[in-house]
């Protein structure tokens, strides 16, 4: 299994050191997401020199291309994209949501067909997790049914019970080995009679882990914090919180004093190929003609290579001409510049100054 261990508290927030296979990860965590084993615009090198040291692998689409059979042949997702740091690789639950027009739920599992030429393919918690073995993930993600917001209360509870029942499959199949573990996700949508429930559940059959998933799907932030305010008391205190999916530097520092330690999202990176950049002072669009003229860096206070080699009159520049420096460059920021705010918000739980840091940082975002 994986080993955690909670160095410091403040209020609810923890600073803690996840232990892998592959490294030690300091939490709180950000994730950026490596979806088909890359981090698109970055190479590995460059990701790692933003901080990052636990990157996020999509099960769904690497069994579709190039499968899982050949990266393990080749050595295993580690060695195939020159990662040696951390990996977690999601469960394909959430695909199984956004490839609803195509796909079939059944007890067994799910039917879907490819986005890629339409091939019909069955991914069962059993299969899951036999993929996320040959990938070589140091976290596995147990599959879940991740139901579309906002739906009917029988609804959600129908798709918990099953996400439930297809976590006690994916713990029985998942193979326990020094350095790698499997976390549970926690369903049952914003209502906190139905996440309690199934947060039981879960800690009865035993994870390394827990994942709040069915959240950051179209809810409000005050929505989701109070799902969390409702389900993170009852995780236990000894294993990482997950919260999947999530989100704006604010979601992160909100999250963060509710208790969790762990993030992911495509957001930074994504952003980064659209042209906005995350600042300490808030968002900024390279496209706005008020950059244009602009000799001042992104950020002064950023050692990234857009920020210390670039003014925003050139990344401007380059983001209206369309070149791909644009995206790499801002994508290389955003990145550093959610390493950079993980690293102050763990230094604030450290210090007992959280709370200080949280509206400082609502004061300027």
């Amino acid at each position: 299994m994986i080993g955690f261990e909670v160095l410091a508290r403040d209020g609810a927030a923890r600073r803690g050191r996840l232990v892998t296979a592959h490294g030690v990860v300091d939490t709180p965590v950000f994730m950026p997401l490596a979806t088909t084993g890359t981090i698109k615009a970055m190479t590995p090198e460059g990701v790692a020199a933003t901080g990052a040291r636990v990157v996020l692998g999509n099960t769904y689409h690497l069994m579709l291309r190039p499968g899982a059979e050949r990266i393990a042949a080749l050595g295993g997702l580690h060695r195939f994209m020159n990662w040696p740091h951390a990996i977690l690789t999601d469960s394909g639950g959430f695909q199984v949501m956004s490839l609803a027009a195509k796909r079939t739920i059944t007890e067994a599992g799910v039917a879907f067909r490819s986005h890629l030429d339409g091939s019909l393919h069955h991914l069962t918690p059993e299969r899951s997790i036999e993929i996320q073995h040959l990938l070589g993930a140091d976290v596995t993600m147990a599959l879940d049914e991740c139901i579309a917001y906002p739906a009917p209360r029988e609804a959600v509870e129908k798709s918990m019970d099953l996400t439930m029942r297809w976590a006690e499959r994916s713990r029985q199949a998942f193979v326990d080995r020094s350095g790698h573990g499997i976390f549970g996700i926690v369903q049952g949508g914003v209502d906190p009679g139905l996440r309690l429930r199934c947060t039981a559940r879960l800690i009865d059959i035993g994870f390394d882990g827990y994942a709040a998933g069915g959240l950051a799907v179209g809810e409000d932030q005050a929505t989701m914090f109070a799902a969390l305010d409702a389900s993170l008391p009852a995780m236990p205190e000894d294993r990482p919180r997950y919260l999947m999916g999530v989100g704006k530097p604010a979601d992160l520092v909100g999250a963060v004093s509710r208790g969790i330690d762990m993030f992911d999202c495509v957001l930074p990176t994504r952003s980064g190929r659209t042209a906005q950049a995350f600042t300490r002072h808030g968002p900024l669009n390279l496209r706005n003609a008020r950059h244009a003229d602009d000799p001042a860096p992104l950020d002064p206070a950023c050692p990234c290579p857009a920020c210390t080699g670039y003014s925003r009159a050139y990344l401007h520049h380059l983001c209206r001409s369309g070149e791909i420096l644009g995206g790499m460059l801002l994508t290389a920021h955003n990145l550093r510049h959610y390493g950079d705010l993980m690293t102050a918000i763990r230094t604030a739980i450290e210090t007992g100054t959280l709370a200080d840091f949280a509206a400082s940082f609502e004061s300027t975002a």
